[in-house]
């Protein structure tokens, strides 16, 4: 079973952070949040409080399959500014392993020199933080192990493309049908 770590800071966006931790734990992952606080609760950009899995502090990422972070702001902004999480990231990025990043978070890889190089997408108006990278303004853009996500409606895509990432399209299908999200769409189309 893959395992997934997703860090949360305090000014998170409450859909980008909560979506695909629902999904990718609906397809059987193993998904684990983290507080990078110093304390359990963590409370989002619109006032939504909860209770991460863990503290960074606890936490050995050296079997993550996948690390998420989610947007929004101060949210993002505390993530960037965590030094534990920067070196967590680093040698994430250097073996090779996924990394997910969506509306403002990709400014954290940006930073970290993590996107040189690569396609990416991010929160329109944040894009000048992704040093290196070619914008794409997709919804979700998967370049090697980066996958990011525009903004909070990328969120179900963003969390179906990391869960068919990690489990295969059979798997992710099956979740979308139960979730009626493959009716939302074709009712849209």
């Amino acid at each position: 079973m893959a395992k997934v770590y997703q860090f949360m800071a305090d000014g998170f966006e409450d859909i980008e952070a909560l979506a695909p931790v629902d999904i990718l734990r609906r397809g059987g992952l193993d998904v684990i949040t983290v507080s990078i606080m110093g304390r359990e609760m963590v409370e989002s950009t619109n006032g939504v409080c909860v209770k991460a899995d863990m503290l960074f502090e606890n936490a050995n990422f050296d079997d993550a399959d996948l690390l998420l972070l989610p947007g929004g702001l101060p949210g993002s902004t505390n993530l960037k500014e965590h030094k534990g999480l920067a070196e967590v990231l680093r040698r994430q990025a250097e073996a090779g392993r996924k990394i997910g990043a969506i509306c403002a978070a990709p400014m954290v890889l940006g930073t970290l020199g993590l996107l040189q190089g690569k396609r990416a997408t991010c929160y329109p108006g944040v894009e000048h933080t992704l040093h290196g990278a070619e914008y794409t303004a997709e919804l979700v853009t998967v370049d090697g192990n980066i996958i990011t996500g525009e903004g909070p409606a990328a969120a179900f895509p963003y969390a179906y493309t990391l869960l068919t990432l990690l489990v295969g399209r059979d798997k992710t299908e099956e979740i979308e049908v139960a979730m009626r999200y493959k009716h939302l769409m074709a009712e849209r189309l």
